[in-house]
């Protein structure tokens, strides 16, 4: 897109496995100003910044990035909730059978994966104002990879606003609300709503 293309509104709940991040960004599609994208780990920070080949950009221009936190959850290979099933039944003999409520109590084969959670408002995921619209275009391809989550976003393109909206995968139709916000002088000369004896 051209630079004319701008975002707006941004707010983001994805959440993808880590492992699935870093084989997104291998071989993935970019947009025509970015020529590659550099990834970067600090501690608990998964920091995704757009290179530039364009020499007009200084190379100390922070160019766009996505920043993303890092969680450790707990997947298991089967929903723990439905191998719990109804319980032991009373036993044949009436006496309790402690060694078979306890294998049914095993926990269930888990481990630990890690997550990159793209979460917060444009300002928290989609940082720096050069190359932003393209790297907001990766953003919306990480959001069709994600099995959770939602991507809203207001964007601009030459001039005409659209919305934005991708959960848990897919595109979702959206529309925008334009709402006129009260001015200054229309609270100092209008009713007071918030504070009227005729409203009960």
């Amino acid at each position: 897109m051209t630079s004319k293309s701008r975002v707006y509104r941004l707010h983001s709940t994805l959440e993808l496995p880590l492992e699935d991040v870093y084989d997104y960004f291998e071989d993935p599609d970019l947009p025509e100003t970015i020529t590659d994208i550099d990834i970067t780990r600090r501690n608990n920070t998964l920091i995704i910044s757009a290179v530039s080949d364009d020499d007009t950009i200084s190379k100390y221009t922070p160019t766009a990035q996505l920043k993303a936190s890092v969680t450790e959850n707990r997947v298991y290979e089967e929903d723990p909730e439905e191998m719990d099933g109804p319980g032991p039944g009373p036993s044949a003999g009436g006496g309790p059978q402690w060694g078979a409520l306890e294998e049914e109590q095993e926990e269930p084969e888990s481990e630990l994966v890690e997550y990159a959670c793209f979460k917060g408002d444009r300002e928290t995921v989609l940082q720096n104002s050069t190359l932003q619209y393209a790297m907001f275009e990766v953003l919306c391809n990480v959001a069709r990879e994600a099995e959770k989550g939602t991507l809203t976003a207001i964007i601009a393109i030459d001039g005409d606003l659209e919305a934005i909206r991708i959960v848990d995968g897919e595109d979702r139709p959206a529309s925008i609300n334009v709402a006129e916000e009260p001015r200054d002088e229309d609270g100092e000369n209008g009713v007071n709503w918030r504070d009227n004896k005729f409203i009960s």
